[in-house]
């Protein structure tokens, strides 16, 4: 995989908030011209990008505000069982403690942080814009 796309439409908040998760701003800028219209068949396009990595360099996170066209369907506020691509999921090192630092930027806990057996402690939250995130902290990591 190379990245998974969100679309938003305040970029700066955005990237904010996967900072806070623990992700690495990579790039920032536009993207136009007749190849990017080829590619997604939306025609003329300004869209100004962000690309934020994972601290082990090994997954990507393309966050992208379409400027022109307008985006057409919002569908943020989308309970967990919806058709379509809904959310990601991070591993972090401490839940309870990140869960709280989100909080208190705005972000909304979903359900509770459950524990799955003795391999994860996990939840949802809803980040700027009602972004759905998973967070799972690994237990007894060998």
């Amino acid at each position: 995989m190379n990245n998974v796309g969100i679309v938003v439409e305040n970029l700066d908040n955005a990237i904010s908030f996967f900072l806070e998760i623990g992700l690495i701003l990579e790039g920032r800028g536009m993207v136009e011209g007749e190849w990017a219209a080829q590619v997604t068949r939306l025609g003329n396009q300004s869209v100004e990008m962000a690309m934020m990595v994972t601290p082990d360099g090994h997954n990507r996170l393309e966050i992208s505000k379409f400027l022109i066209p307008e985006t057409i369907s919002d569908h943020r506020k989308a309970p967990v069982n919806s058709l379509g691509y809904l959310r990601v999921m991070f591993r972090v090192d401490n839940i309870d403690e990140l869960v709280s630092r989100l909080i208190k930027k705005g972000a909304e806990l979903v359900g509770e942080i459950v524990q799955y057996e003795d391999a994860y402690r996990l939840c949802y939250i809803r980040g700027t814009e009602g972004i759905l995130v998973g967070l799972a902290q690994q237990l007894n990591e060998k």
